[in-house]
């Protein structure tokens, strides 16, 4: 085999970092913050949701939302974020990276408006609104995650490929504490223009009508940063590798990245290997790629299901370690704060870190080992958390307690939450790059849905007495930590199905500049 690839992707390849990568970066990036921002935000207000529209003067607890609305509230941008990955990834490939990348943006700052905005101000109306316009939300969010990942790729040098993606990714977490913050200052606000006293004082007086206003600004927020972008997303060129190696313009990807490269490119023409034309369902891609696929799917399905349940049910687990007061003990606007600073905290510890831990790191320890250290991390102290966990919910032992839980959280970004994003937008050929992504990362949206769902009620005590209102008995929280780490395991040992793509251009990863002597 002789290496034949372009001289435009060559210079890509070995072009020093400079101001064009970290526009790149920061303008993906920003996708990724909204990403983030708009999907873990409903978690924050969930609990103001119950109060707010299923409020029972007989009962002795605040209201809160019956399990089929919570399931519905919290699932339904995940199932969107699925679809949308699979269908936006297909266009990427077939309309190009640009072109499909603005409209994710649009229906991203039109759904997250509409989110917050509702039908009426009954229970039906307003969780119907949400959770249609959160689907929508949800499918565009999905796309930007092929999109963002596959652009990113193409533009970057092959020494620095992985931080760059890397740091796009990492965009999330920022997006994550983002939202903390916006429900810090939000509630914060309200509670000094509106005090009320705590549910155990006044059950009607406890949640102000003004707090309906609390979530929708919260929710609606998520336009802004996503707005922003939009004029710049619009001026990135076409990427050269998808130019020339999939529309075949070779004269055009030429001219686009002597521009951004600023630097002088001659036009080359190349003949092409019929023999890589191959399809997706084709048996020459089954053999080539097809184990890697695996790899890539299995590792996101399974550490998705670990993260997500940890992620969007973190208020219940700190209710129960006492972190967040009992509800009685606490008026509406309060709540929303205790749990946004409960979030933050986890966010600024151990959720930011790790994900710039894999920025600086990954170009040094290369994708397999940062994978294979997390996964192992994680199963560790998510056992470590399980088997004592009566020890745990001791008021004594809480800030122990915390740390473990933090440490799981640090390496699960600074491991595989981070590699499962960047290596499908590596090793995969440009023409089928984005479509692959996207099959990767619904697989893991899919692990997000069932870790969401299961969790929700696997964790629900075994005692038929102290479940939560509406939920059958589950497994607990010590049983259902137990099962998060024995998927740890698994996605472990299935790591070694995926290459390591450190220091070589996509090119030669995906057999792209193979042609036969």
């Amino acid at each position: 085999m002789a290496d034949q690839q372009l001289g435009v992707l060559k210079a890509l390849d070995v072009a020093k970092t400079q101001l064009y990568h970290f526009t790149a970066i920061v303008i993906a990036g920003m996708g990724f913050f909204t990403d983030a921002y708009d999907l873990f935000c409903v978690s924050l207000v969930t609990k103001l949701l119950g109060r707010l529209y299923y409020f029972n003067p007989e009962s002795a607890k605040p209201g809160s939302l019956p399990p089929h609305v919570a399931a519905a509230v919290n699932g339904v941008a995940l199932c969107g974020t699925l679809a949308g990955q699979l269908f936006f990834g297909w266009l990427g490939d077939k309309l190009g990276r640009k072109k499909v990348y603005g409209l994710t943006l649009i229906m991203m700052i039109v759904c997250s408006i509409a989110s917050g905005l509702s039908f009426g101000n009954q229970a039906k109306g307003v969780m119907t609104t949400l959770c249609f316009f959160r689907f929508w939300l949800g499918f565009g969010i999905g796309g930007d995650y092929p999109l963002s990942a596959t652009i990113m790729s193409e533009y970057a040098n092959k020494k620095t490929r992985g931080a760059f993606i890397a740091a796009v990714f990492a965009m999330q977490g920022i997006g994550i504490l983002a939202g903390g913050f916006v429900a810090l200052a939000v509630s914060s606000i309200f509670d000094k223009q509106f005090p009320s006293p705590t549910y155990d004082q006044d059950r009607v007086l406890s949640t102000p009508p003004e707090a309906d206003y609390i979530w929708r600004i919260i929710v609606m927020f998520g336009a802004i940063p996503a707005a922003m972008t939009f004029y710049w997303r619009m001026k990135m060129p076409e990427t050269a590798r998808y130019t020339a190696l999939v529309a075949k313009d070779i004269k055009q990807a030429t001219k686009d990245m002597s521009k951004v490269l600023q630097v002088e490119l001659e036009v080359e023409e190349r003949a092409e290997d019929p023999k890589l034309n191959y399809g997706l369902f084709s048996k020459e891609f089954l053999r080539r790629h097809g184990l890697p696929l695996l790899g890539c799917t299995s590792t996101w399905f399974l550490l998705d299901i670990a993260f997500y349940s940890q992620n969007l049910f973190q208020k219940d687990i700190f209710s129960a370690i006492g972190w967040i007061p009992k509800a009685g003990t606490m008026n509406a606007i309060h709540e929303v704060f205790k749990i946004a600073r409960a979030q933050t905290l986890i966010a600024l510890c151990s959720t930011v870190p790790g994900y710039w831990f894999t920025v600086a790191f990954i170009d040094i320890m290369g994708r397999f080992a940062i994978q294979l250290m997390g996964f192992f991390f994680m199963t560790v102290f998510m056992f470590a958390i399980a088997f004592p966990y009566n020890h745990w919910i001791k008021p004594d032992n809480r800030i122990g307690f915390v740390i473990m839980y933090s440490l799981t959280f640090f390496f699960a970004n600074f491991g595989p939450n981070a590699t499962t994003f960047i290596v499908p937008a590596e090793i995969f050929p440009a023409r089928l790059r984005s479509t692959c992504h996207g099959i990767s990362a619904a697989t893991g949206k899919a692990g997000a849905i069932v870790g969401a769902f299961g969790f929700l009620y696997a964790a629900q005590s075994q005692d038929p007495t102290k479940t939560d209102a509406g939920y059958p008995p589950g497994i607990g929280v010590k049983n259902s930590l137990i099962v998060l780490g024995v998927i740890n395991f698994i996605g472990m040992l299935f790591t070694f199905l995926v290459p390591e793509p450190k220091g070589k251009s996509l090119e030669e990863l995906s057999g792209e500049a193979e042609v036969e002597k």
